[in-house]
C-alpha cells in the first residue's frame, strides 16, 4: 500500500459480543454461589453425590462459555482503495488468510431479500470471497451498502468522468 493512497473504507468486522469478560466473571460467580448453596441443601439431606454433579455442571457451563468466547476471536478487515480491495481474515483458531482484488473489477453481491442464508460476497471474475458470515442480515445489508459506496468512490478516483 502506498503511503499517499486514499483509503475509502477501512473496516474491521467482528462477531457481536453479548457478554464481556467482567460480565462472564459475575455470571460464573452467581452460578457458583447458587450451585454451592443448592449443593449444601442436598448435602444436609444426605445426598452427598449431588455436590460432585454440581461441580460437573459448573465445569460444563464454564466450558460452554469458553468455547463461545473462542469464536469471538474471528475478525475480517476490509480496506478499499482506488487500486484494490484488500481482505485480511483471522479465523477463531488464529489462522490468517489474505486476498486482494482490483477495485476496478470487483463486485459486491448480497442476495435479496437478505436472510441468514444470504452471504455478502466480493466477487472478481469467477472468484468470490465471502465476508462477514457472523453478521446479522441487517448488518450485512448495511455493510454491503457502505462497501458499494466506497467502491464507487474508489472507481471515480481511478476513472474520472
Amino acid at each position: 500500500m502506498d503511503h499517499g493512497e486514499t483509503i475509502y473504507l477501512d473496516a474491521t468486522l467482528t462477531p457481536n459480543r453479548s457478554l464481556s469478560e467482567r460480565g462472564f466473571a459475575i455470571a460464573m460467580a452467581v452460578i457458583a454461589v447458587v450451585f454451592f448453596l443448592t449443593g449444601l441443601l442436598f448435602y444436609s439431606m444426605g445426598a452427598v453425590p449431588i455436590l460432585g454433579f454440581f461441580g460437573l455442571d459448573m465445569f460444563a457451563v464454564w466450558l460452554a462459555f469458553r468455547l463461545s468466547f473462542r469464536k469471538l476471536r474471528e475478525q475480517t478487515r476490509v480496506v478499499v482503495t482506488a487500486r484494490s480491495i484488500r481482505m485480511h481474515h483471522i479465523d477463531p483458531k488464529g489462522r490468517e488468510k489474505e486476498a486482494e482484488v482490483p477495485s476496478a473489477f470487483a463486485r459486491v453481491e448480497l442476495a435479496e431479500p437478505v436472510t441468514h442464508a444470504s452471504w455478502l460476497r466480493i466477487e472478481h471474475g469467477r472468484t468470490a470471497f465471502v465476508i462477514g458470515r457472523f453478521l446479522t442480515p441487517e448488518e450485512r445489508q448495511s455493510f454491503a451498502g457502505a462497501l458499494r459506496k466506497a467502491l464507487a468512490a474508489a472507481r471515480a478516483e481511478r476513472l474520472p468522468a
